[in-house]
Formats: structure tokens, C-alpha cells, sequence
């Protein structure tokens, strides 16, 4: 327990140490209005859109131990990363009302994700608000979700305020029509897409996919051991 909370310590600061920093400037949310195919501007970046649940074990593990990485090695540079929170959330057609795999908390951590994502576009900080969600939600403790504003040492107003206006609802809404959309639907979470091509199975080995879809001059380190990976 104590190296996690090192290890979760660690990669906040890291996180914070990015967003604070004038030399790095990432792709803002939202997609474009259809929600289906989002386009790098002004550059050749690769997209990579995530969708999850929020309290989905594997979901977050995924999010805290793998997908992490990418701002470890760099890859972030030639990444538009997109994080979707609502996988296996339906619609009550009867009622119109949101329903999770894992009940009432889900829906409010996928609500309160979706209204951080719109709050912070930039994808440190709201990826770092992300992460510590998720982080709880591996330790049992997704409850304590505010307790991560104070961690970034960030104002929780603006996410609340778009909870409780509805706005939060619209958001995953629009959510909802973007992962109904997936062409083969998805099957399972966590469900990875590079520039419109799903994974699938092979998810955990998303990096050697972003390198060889990657165009672009100046890839970063991390891609030169990768690019040369055998995709089966």
C-alpha cells in the first residue's frame, strides 16, 4: 500500500509538473459535433480515443499502470488522447434515465470525468483528475473523489456546477451516440481505437500502434524500439 500511494504520488506530480509548463500545448476537447472520427489539428497526430467505465477494475488499472506511460516516454507529443467514460452505460428508454454497469457511483464518477474533460481541456489536467479517480477506484476509495481537487490543488466549482446544471448529462449523452457508433461495436472495456481502427484484445500494445500510424517527423525515443514490433 505505501509503494502505490508513492507510485500515485509520484505521477501526480509528474502530471502537474506537464500542465503547468508552458512548453507543452495538447489537443482541446471537445470531438467535433458528430463525436464519430476527431481530426488532428494542425499536425499529424495519432488518435487515440479510450472508452471506459469508470469503476470497471480492469478500466482503471489500464488507466493508472499502462496508459500513464505516454506522458513518461513522450508519446503524448504525437497523441490526440481522447477519454470517453461510457462504455457499457445504456439509456432507460422508459424513463430516459442513465444506467451503469456498476450502479449509481459509476454513473456519477463517468458524469464527473465528462465534465472535467469539458472544464479542462487540456489533457494534463484533466487526464491527472482522471487518474486519481481511477486511482481510488482500484484502492476501494472512489467515494473520496473530491479529495483529488485539493491533491491538484485544483478549484472543484466548475465540475460541480456542470454535475448539477445537467450539463454533465449532456455531455455523456453525446458520449452514448459516439460509443453506439463504434464500427465493430465494442465488446469489451477497455476498448481502445487508433485513428479509427480498434484494437481489440491486443489493447495493452497500443504504443506499437501509435508509432506506425504516426506520419509525422520528430517521433519520439519510445517509438524506435516500437515501430519495428511485430503486429499479429
Amino acid at each position: 500500500m505505501a509503494s502505490a500511494k508513492l507510485i500515485f504520488t509520484f505521477v501526480i506530480a509528474f502530471l502537474l509538473s506537464l500542465f503547468i509548463s508552458p512548453s507543452h500545448s495538447f489537443w482541446s476537447y471537445p470531438p467535433n459535433d458528430d463525436g464519430l472520427k476527431v481530426s488532428a489539428i494542425d499536425s499529424p497526430k495519432v488518435n487515440l480515443s479510450l472508452y471506459y467505465d469508470t469503476l470497471c477494475q480492469n478500466c482503471s488499472t489500464f488507466i493508472v499502470t499502462n496508459l500513464t506511460e505516454v506522458f513518461n516516454n513522450d508519446l503524448i507529443t504525437i497523441i490526440n488522447l481522447r477519454l470517453v467514460p461510457w462504455a457499457n452505460a445504456y439509456i432507460n428508454k422508459t424513463n430516459n434515465a442513465i444506467v451503469c454497469q456498476h450502479g449509481p457511483d459509476e454513473c456519477l464518477l463517468n458524469t464527473l470525468e465528462a465534465c472535467a474533460i469539458n472544464v479542462w481541456p487540456n489533457v494534463n489536467i484533466h487526464y491527472a483528475v482522471i487518474y486519481c479517480f481511477q486511482f481510488l477506484a482500484i484502492e476501494g476509495k472512489h467515494k473520496d473523489w473530491k479529495s483529488c481537487f485539493d491533491t491538484l490543488g485544483l478549484n472543484k466549482t466548475s465540475v460541480l456546477d456542470c454535475y448539477i446544471s445537467g450539463n454533465g448529462t449532456k455531455l455523456l449523452q453525446k458520449y452514448a451516440d459516439e460509443t453506439g457508433h463504434l464500427s465493430p461495436p465494442h465488446r469489451f472495456v477497455p476498448w481502445l481505437v487508433v485513428n479509427n481502427q480498434p484494437l481489440q484484445e491486443d489493447y495493452k500494445n497500443f504504443a506499437t500502434y501509435v508509432c506506425k500510424a504516426f506520419k509525422g517527423s520528430g517521433a519520439p525515443q519510445a517509438c524506435k524500439s516500437l515501430v519495428h514490433k511485430k503486429i499479429n
